[in-house]
């Protein structure tokens, strides 16, 4: 499992409820979905049109990136 620092937040009767995650964090797991969706995307292709390696690299550069 990996370890991710978090806090719990609880209801009044202490069951968890929600979790926070430091800003740092949440956007490398952002950023590991991002590149997952692409991957996904590349191998699959489109019905009709698959990405090369250099245009999907292209795409993804053309993306914007949260600061």
């Amino acid at each position: 499992m990996l370890n991710i620092p978090r806090k719990y937040i609880v209801d009044e009767k202490n069951n968890k409820i929600a979790v926070q995650l430091d800003i740092g964090t949440f956007e490398k797991i952002e950023e590991v979905l991002e590149n997952y969706g692409l991957l996904k995307l590349i191998k699959e292709g489109e019905a009709d049109e698959k990405f090369v390696l250099a245009e999907a690299k292209a795409a993804y550069k053309t993306m914007e990136k949260k600061p």
